[in-house]
């Protein structure tokens, strides 16, 4: 796996196939990193890399990838990380597809830089909604212990306030309702099914988006799954640029 180096950010990313650049966000939440596709309902891995270029890559502080937290902007640091990895490859324009945490990376990717992202798809994004604030709360800290613990430039304190910081919102977190409201881009949402990835927050990102479209149910049988994969398959060609 090609490593970047970007200052204090090491990050770990994959390649595969060639065209019209995708940039894949995993899930796996605070872990999102390249395996984690493999547990995906659509791993666009699998899938897509005979039309597209694929980026994969591992983020901040999952899998192999690492860096300090950046407590006064968690989400933006990301969006900045994966800027930068897209930048040292030369890719300019690109679609990017997120599952679970995925789609609030990508949907923060779209915030910092719209110019750039053609069309965006979320696979089961998150979303805090009807109380399920503390699964979250739970998870991050759970992997900052963890992070803590191997890591001795990282202390617990600043543990706290990053992950305080990055969850501290509802909707999906990382973009507000006025957001995806105003936001352009092309977006095709395959809403989760848990209270994980709530389906409320899914269809709301869809109804809320001007360019945006909505999948169901798509992964409640392997038929459902095909035409899933083939409806987002048609979305990304659809709305990839022409050559120039």
């Amino acid at each position: 796996m090609p490593r970047f180096e970007n200052g204090p950010v090491t990050i770990h990313y994959e390649e595969h196939g060639s065209g019209f650049p995708l940039l894949l966000i995993a899930p796996g939440a605070m872990n999102s990193a390249v395996e984690m596709w493999a547990g995906a309902t659509i791993n666009p891995l699998e899938v897509y890399a005979d039309d597209f270029r694929i980026i994969a890559m591992d983020q901040r502080n999952a899998g192999q990838s690492a860096g300090p937290l950046d407590v006064a902007d968690p989400w933006g640091a990301y969006a900045r990380d994966q800027l930068a990895l897209l930048d040292h490859l030369r890719i300019d324009r690109f679609h990017v597809m997120g599952a679970c945490i995925g789609g609030s990376f990508a949907l923060k990717l779209i915030e910092e830089a719209p110019d750039r992202v053609a069309a965006a798809v979320l696979e089961q994004p998150v979303g805090i909604t009807d109380g399920n604030g503390p699964l979250y709360e739970a998870m991050w800290r759970t992997w900052g212990s963890e992070l803590a613990q191997r890591r001795p430039d990282i202390d617990i304190d600043t543990v706290e306030a990053f992950g305080t910081k990055m969850w501290e919102d509802g909707f999906v977190v990382s973009v507000s309702e006025a957001f995806v409201r105003a936001c352009p881009t092309p977006l095709l949402v395959l809403p989760g099914t848990d209270r994980y990835h709530p389906t409320p927050t899914g269809r709301q990102i869809a109804a809320l988006a001007p360019a945006g479209e909505v999948i169901e149910p798509w992964n409640d049988s392997p038929s459902h799954i095909d035409e899933a994969v083939a409806v987002v398959h048609r979305f990304l060609q659809d709305h990839t640029p022409p050559r120039e």
